[in-house]
């Protein structure tokens, strides 16, 4: 255990591990309960879905050629691994379409970040849904809040903040599932301060890499939770510390981080509420976008004779999704294609739909769509809510010089827009559906949406297996 030189309430891991101990499933509102249901079957259902991509098969071999056999299940598979390797895997399934949920204001996939290590910890702990969704609480409030108090601070560093966070939201998750103190709890942040990565550079080439962040930091979550069980001295200032994660992950930005924000009404206003589900899989910082052009397509109808396209986004969004605009002008795989505001644009106005079909190689490829998106001009999007909301507007004009404007301040999915219990089961029998019979798929369901507090984990994870 690290030598305690502080009490709980001197510091911003102390106060998230307090949290995080004394979280009792009881307790938990029953919106936050509800709303943790239902993103977990979201993710389940993508996680599901990535078998059927050409990325999930060789990070799966390689995972289980480096970890062996173990008791913990990888969602969709027959593989049982380690803990530290199940929540590996299973994070890049439920992160490798992009199509996870996102909480706007911190940027961040949460439930990716949260759950993969709460699955692995529980299941081998044979510890009960209820406490599994309490520890995914915990680690959802930790992520989110560490994300949001920064605005966008990661990401203008080259960091994936969701890379970062994973590690402290897992330590926090695994900590709380082995038991642990709030001073080991501290520790396990502590170490996760130095393990913490994710860098951006997979953006030049749509690299793989994006989507190993989140099990990399659930892995080493449940490392440091793990080291910190059995003694080992770790820092305690995790975060504001001297040379601490802040002042090294945001650097020229550390004056706008928002320390007391991270714990302010810690335990009584549940961030994880304000977290959006996709109900397209690409970036959400294109989702405003998107919509936009969907309902110019409504009112153009299929042919549309488009001279050119103008797409306004937040501006903090531009170097990300709309840059360099020849690279994304022409999309060379999906994960290109996902974070290319030129080539969702085009397709949603020219097909009038978004979906896992359109990232597929005859759609990235469609000679008609490739013709629209070096006519499209991404600018920079005035009175934005972003982050708050993930903004856009499409305007097009016509050959006969006609133009029309569609403009979406709130995406859908988000704040008062979120998608509805019936929205995210139509959700899981697409996404789950595209491997698994409806058979299996109502079942599913049926079982991840009735349990109850005390449903033994093992018991669902079962029903997981490939």
């Amino acid at each position: 255990m690290a030598a305690s030189n502080f009490g709980l309430d001197d510091h911003i891991a102390g106060r998230l591990a307090r949290f995080a101990v004394e979280l009792r499933t009881a307790d938990i509102p029953q919106a936050v309960w509800t709303k943790s249901v239902h993103h977990i079957v979201d993710g389940i259902g993508l996680a599901f879905a990535s078998h059927h991509f050409p990325y999930a098969a060789p990070a799966l071999n390689g995972i289980s050629a480096i970890g062996g056999g173990g008791e913990a299940t990888v969602i969709g598979s027959k593989l049982r691994l380690s803990p530290r390797d199940a929540a590996l895997a299973n994070a890049y399934l439920l992160h490798g379409l992009d199509f996870d949920d996102t909480h706007p204001a911190s940027i961040v996939h949460p439930t990716v970040a949260s759950f993969p290590a709460a699955l692995a910890v529980a299941e081998t702990q044979n510890a009960t849904w209820g406490e599994l969704i309490a520890a995914y609480v915990a680690g959802m409030e930790t992520c989110i809040r560490l994300g949001q108090s920064v605005s966008g601070g990661f990401h203008h560093a080259g960091f994936h903040a969701t890379g970062l966070l994973s590690h402290f939201s897992s330590a926090v998750v695994a900590g709380r599932l082995f038991g642990l103190s709030p001073e080991q709890i501290v520790g396990a942040q502590g170490i996760a301060a130095s393990t913490s990565a994710g860098v951006q550079v997979f953006l030049e080439n749509g690299a793989w890499t994006k989507r190993l962040h989140p099990g990399w930091g659930a892995m080493s979550g449940i490392t440091a939770a793990q080291l910190m069980r059995h003694g080992f001295l770790a820092p305690q200032r995790a975060y504001e510390g001297r040379f601490g994660f802040f002042e090294t992950h945001v650097q020229q930005h550390l004056a706008d981080v928002d320390f007391e924000s991270i714990t302010a009404g810690l335990g009584e206003r549940y961030a994880m509420l304000d977290t959006a589900i996709k109900p397209y899989p690409v970036c959400h910082f294109i989702h405003g976008a998107a919509e936009a052009a969907l309902q110019l397509h409504a009112e153009l109808g299929q042919t549309p004779d488009i001279e050119r396209v103008t797409c306004e986004l937040p501006a903090a969004t531009l170097p990300i999704v709309a840059e360099p605009a020849a690279a994304k002008a022409v999309p060379r795989s999906d994960y290109e294609g996902k974070f290319s505001a030129q080539y969702v644009v085009a397709t949603c106005l020219l097909r009038g739909r978004f979906g896992l079909a359109e990232l597929d190689a005859d759609s990235l490829s469609d000679p008609r769509t490739l013709a629209l998106t070096p006519r499209i001009t991404c600018v920079l999007e005035e009175n934005t809510a972003f982050p708050k909301h993930f903004s856009g507007a499409v305007t097009v004009q016509l050959r006969s010089g006609t133009t029309y404007t569609r403009r979406i301040p709130v995406n859908l999915g988000s704040g008062e827009r979120a998608l509805s219990r019936d929205d995210i089961i139509a959700k899981f029998q697409g996404t789950a559906g595209v491997v698994l019979p409806a058979s299996r798929v109502g079942r599913l369901l049926d079982a991840l949406l009735s349990a109850q507090r005390d449903t033994p984990v093992r018991k669902i994870a079962e029903l997981l297996k490939g």
